[in-house]
């Protein structure tokens, strides 16, 4: 894999390693979760902003129940009831 350099704090440094130790990983993995999950936080914020602009538009949104409904029926083709 290769690797960078990122400048941080002391103090984040500490913490850093402190987490680390406390999880028994190395710090570039504590890093590379933390990133990943804030990664996930902002995607999911995100997608949430989006439905909330699109439930705000009455004829977006009865068109997304709509679409939800067709993808719905097609969970079960092909498969015996």
């Amino acid at each position: 894999m290769k690797s960078v350099t990122v400048r941080i704090s002391e103090e984040e440094r500490k913490a850093l390693k402190g987490l680390s130790e406390q999880l028994g990983i190395s710090m570039t993995e504590v890093l590379n979760r933390a990133v990943e999950k804030y990664r996930k936080e902002i995607f999911l914020k995100e997608a949430n902003r989006a439905y909330t602009r699109l439930k705000e538009n009455p004829d977006a949104w009865k068109e997304e129940l709509k679409e939800r409904k067709e993808w719905d029926n097609t969970l079960s083709d092909g498969l015996e009831k």
